[in-house]
């Protein structure tokens, strides 16, 4: 048993790796080279000029639940419009050019295109709903982010820093359990489980696969394989496409920042627009695909060879090297030198939360370096002349609190 899965474990990272390093790659190009403030601009009118943009610009972003969050409360402080910002939310967590290319790779270009059409059409229907039914803000904000693209680092370094130390390490524990329990799936439910058992087909399997994944968090990327290992066992594409959908785009605590950020009457909306949309592109596509077993076929068809082999490696070595990296910051003793100030910061979940932190705070002119501490919840500032206002009001900007009375 213990041998199945292990082996079934590493054939899920030979299929996965060379997609998911491809697409890190591209993120991390697309986060150095375009323009900084490019996804802000534009998106402050109650329109759908201003919706599908914010659509255009969330569908590639390689972004799960923890990091739209922050990105989202960002655009809104900086002036995105209620429509605008709920687009941006319902699209992005569905896709990104990482989960693109591994969906490709698992599940067959047909249903990763069909995935990225879904979730630009759902996040177009949830951004124009709030737009129709919720009152426009008072005024359209003034943009106030500037690109300094001058003063911004080029060349592979910064890419490889971003695409592993930001993105990756914000994934990758959600990476692992998707593909362990992908493996353990394989292992464990025949080849025609859930094509043996009648509620698993049509509407009510895709209610099923709804009401568990309302809640859960799934990370777009990761949940890949577990959607690929079900196909195989049976379960109807469309099923795997609600949970593909509904997954990543909610969570509890993408529920508390849609109330907190944008209200009650938008969080209805939200919910509504994914849980129908997601039915219904499940329903579209289960009609547009007859037979299930098609993609089961294709997704354990495929061998290992040199470049899935040498991309698996080259992944667990990365994984290793978060691993440790993430021990060495628990562990390690404070440093002989005492930083300047140190802030605390509620609301950091993740790798991509905390480098959201640092960026805005070394944004600030008197800011030479921000080192935010995951696992205390707090940052340490160095600079000269700080103020502190001027770092609150950075930190609650990207998506965060903190209490200047607890300053030290």
């Amino acid at each position: 048993m213990i041998a199945q899965f292990l082996a079934a474990f590493w054939q899920v990272m030979v299929e996965l790796s060379p997609s998911l390093l491809l697409g890190l790659l591209i993120a991390g190009l697309m986060h150095v080279y375009l323009p900084r403030g490019f996804i802000h601009r534009g998106l402050n009118r109650p329109d759908m000029a201003s919706v599908t943009r914010a659509t255009l610009v969330g569908v590639p972003l390689p972004l799960c639940s923890c990091g739209v969050i922050p990105t989202a409360l960002g655009l809104r402080n900086e002036g995105a419009s209620k429509g605008a910002t709920t687009a941006f939310m319902i699209s992005t967590p569905q896709t990104g050019v990482d989960s693109i290319l591994v969906s490709a790779a698992f599940l067959g270009w047909p249903f990763a295109l069909f995935k990225l059409v879904a979730a630009f059409v759902t996040g177009l229907v949830g951004g124009g709903l709030v737009n129709r039914f919720t009152r426009p803000d008072p005024a359209p904000a003034q943009q106030t982010a500037t690109d300094d693209d001058g003063a911004r680092p080029r060349g592979w370094r910064p890419v490889l820093r971003y695409a592993v130390f930001d993105l990756l390490g914000a994934i990758d524990l959600w990476v692992l359990a998707g593909v362990a329990l992908a493996a353990l799936l394989t292992v464990v439910l025949p080849a025609d489980y859930f094509a043996s058992q009648s509620w698993a087909q049509g509407l009510l399997g895709m209610l099923v696969v709804l009401a568990i994944s309302l809640p859960l968090y799934v990370c777009t990327t990761g949940s890949v394989p577990i959607a690929a290992s079900l196909i195989a066992s049976g379960l109807p594409a469309g099923s795997a496409l609600v949970f593909l959908m509904a997954g990543p785009a909610t969570n509890i605590a993408t529920f508390g920042a849609v109330y907190r950020t944008l209200g009650g009457r938008i969080l209805a909306i939200y919910l509504a627009v994914v849980v129908v949309m997601s039915m219904a592109f499940g329903l579209l596509f289960d009609a547009l695909l007859q037979s299930p077993a098609e993609h089961a076929a294709h997704l354990h068809g495929a061998e290992g060879d040199w470049l899935g082999v040498s991309a698996a490696l080259l992944l667990t070595a990365l994984l290793l090297l978060l691993a440790a990296r993430r021990l060495r910051a628990r562990f390690a003793p404070a440093p002989a030198v005492a930083a300047d100030l140190t802030l605390p910061v509620s609301g950091m979940s993740c790798n991509h939360c905390v480098a959201s932190v640092r960026q805005a705070l070394e944004r600030i002119d008197a800011v030479e370096a921000a080192e935010p501490d995951l696992g205390a919840g707090l940052v340490r500032v160095r600079g000269a002349h700080l103020d502190v206002s001027e770092l609150v009001a950075a930190i609650r900007q990207a998506g965060f609190d903190t209490d200047p009375g607890q300053s030290r």
